[in-house]
């Protein structure tokens, strides 16, 4: 009898301790209704808001916001399973990321568009731009080849017919100014604006710097949603592109109220994408 309530009372426990262990292995993925964001910047500003909004409580969504340095940690930590979904990244960021770290990473939903700027301390006028000035560009592959792309845009390079989203300047097919690149942490482009002639800044890095791309650079890129490799996504660790409580964000990152909150905070800069992340890129 003995026997068999000790045989009784260990298949108890090893249920209750797997139970216990299989709650959690990505992220928050054991709480159906809680989600662990990992961004950066402005955008974690904005999804601050949005985990103390009404519409998080009425889509049922407990939302945590955790705070990075840089986008490089905010993907691995999602590779990870640290966090469930980021908000910070571009497509463009997002593929040059997976391309590297064998497809960790699937996108499931988009958000916003932002321009990427010219900005200058020092020259008024995108016509105005002498021979020779140095440009600050972001180092990273997919932000180099955004840059890039802007100044093509501007009139003042031309691009090899090879030119992809993550050529450098070694793709430079003409520079009648002679422009003199220097590349630096796309974090820190802002912030070498009084040393250089002329940066190209992303616009969560001008927004931290208390810049508008629309107002204050001399140049920005066209605000266009057909624009996809500059589309803003969400994004989480391959094998959760079916979550069902993750699939919920992309609906409230589109309420009325979470958008009437970015444009008025943001100044416009955000411009909203609400289409299907499949139709601007395939997960599989």
């Amino acid at each position: 009898m003995r026997k068999w309530l000790v045989s009784i009372l260990t298949v108890v426990l090893v249920l209750v301790v797997s139970a216990c262990g299989s709650k959690d292995t990505n992220g928050t993925a054991g709480d159906s209704n809680k989600v662990t964001v990992g961004s950066s910047g402005s955008d974690a500003q904005a999804w601050q808001f949005i985990a103390k909004s009404d519409a998080a409580k009425k889509a049922g969504l407990d939302i945590t916001v955790k705070e990075f340095s840089d986008g490089l940690q905010i993907n691995n930590a999602t590779a990870d399973g640290l966090v469930d979904v980021n908000a910070f990244q571009s497509l463009s960021y997002f593929q040059d990321y997976n391309k590297q770290k064998d497809n960790a990473l699937v996108a499931i939903s988009t958000t916003y568009l932002e321009p990427m700027g010219i900005y200058s301390q020092k020259i008024k006028s995108i016509d105005k731009i002498p021979n020779g000035v140095e440009v600050a560009i972001p180092n990273d592959a997919a932000n180099t080849a955004r840059a890039l792309r802007v100044l093509k845009a501007a009139g003042l390079i031309t691009l090899k017919p090879d030119f992809i989203s993550f050529s450098g300047v070694n793709s430079i097919a003409s520079n009648p100014k002679n422009l003199k690149f220097t590349e630096v942490d796309g974090k820190t482009t802002a912030r070498v604006l009084p040393d250089v002639d002329l940066a190209l800044v992303g616009n969560s890095v001008a927004l931290d710097a208390g810049l508008n791309s629309v107002k204050d650079s001399i140049y920005h890129e066209e605000i266009n949603q057909d624009t996809e490799a500059n589309i803003n996504i969400l994004v989480t660790k391959k094998g959760r592109e079916n979550d069902k409580t993750l699939a919920k964000l992309h609906d409230l990152y589109h309420t009325k109220e979470v958008q009437d909150y970015i444009k008025k905070e943001f100044g416009g800069t955000k411009i909203p994408v609400d289409k299907p992340v499949d139709s601007i890129i395939d997960n599989k």
